[in-house]
C-alpha cells in the first residue's frame, strides 16, 4: 500500500483539525507545538480486518508538520515554510517521492490558519456540528470532496488542546480511525524536525 496523495491530504486535514479545536476551546493561537503518537487503522469492506500503522506526529505554529509513518510502510510528510516533502521507505532507506497533485495539498494548507483560529465556518471546504461536549463533526460541503471525506468526527480529550481520536470517512464502506497518545503541548522542536528525513 504506497503512501498516496490522499493519505497526506487527509494527514494535514486531521493534525489541522486538531489544532483548530485547541484554539476554539482557548484563546486563538495560543497553542504553539503539538507532539503525539498514533495508531491508525484503515477500515475497507473489501478487508477482513483494518491495516493498522503506527506513528508520530509534530506540529509547531504556523505551518510546520513532521508525519511519520513507522509502521506498517516507514513514510514521513514534512511540511514547512509552505513546501512539502514525502519520504518512503524503499531498499530500507528514505527515497524523497515527487508528488504530482501539490496544488490540491496548497488549498488544504490554505485552510489551516482559519481552523487555528478556531474559525470552522470561515471555510469552503467543511460544515461543523458540535454533537456534544466531546464530540465535533465535520461534513463535507463540496460533492467533489464528499467523494474522497464526506465527513469527519473529532473527539476531543479531557485535556483542552488534544484530540483523543478522529474518524474520516471516506465513502459507505471505507474510515480511517486515528488514536492519538502520549500528547505533549508547546514542547518546542528543532527546525530540522521539519525539513530532514
Amino acid at each position: 500500500m504506497k503512501f498516496s496523495f490522499l493519505t497526506a491530504c487527509l494527514q494535514v486535514i486531521v493534525l489541522s483539525l486538531a489544532l483548530s479545536c485547541q484554539a476554539a476551546a482557548q484563546n486563538p493561537l495560543q497553542l504553539r507545538s503539538v507532539q503525539a503518537d498514533f495508531i491508525q487503522e484503515k477500515h475497507l469492506k473489501i478487508l477482513a480486518r483494518p491495516i493498522v500503522s503506527t506513528g508520530t506526529f509534530t506540529f509547531q505554529a504556523p505551518q510546520s508538520l513532521r508525519w511519520e509513518y513507522k509502521t506498517t510502510i516507514h513514510s514521513v510528510l514534512l511540511l514547512h515554510n509552505g513546501r512539502m516533502k514525502k519520504f518512503i521507505e524503499k531498499d530500507g532507506r528514505l527515497v524523497e517521492a515527487k508528488a504530482m497533485a501539490m496544488d490540491t495539498m496548497q488549498v488544504v494548507l490554505g485552510q489551516i490558519s482559519n481552523w487555528l483560529d478556531g474559525r470552522f465556518s470561515e471555510g469552503d471546504m467543511f460544515g461543523v456540528t458540535k454533537i456534544d461536549e466531546h464530540t465535533v463533526l465535520l461534513t463535507a460541503k463540496d460533492d467533489a470532496l464528499a467523494a474522497l471525506i464526506s465527513k469527519i468526527e473529532l473527539k476531543l480529550a479531557d485535556q483542552k488542546g488534544l484530540l483523543d481520536k478522529v474518524t474520516i470517512f471516506e465513502g459507505p464502506d471505507s474510515y480511517t480511525s486515528m488514536t492519538f497518545k502520549n500528547a505533549v503541548l508547546d514542547r518546542e522542536a528543532p527546525v530540522s524536525v521539519f525539513t530532514e528525513q
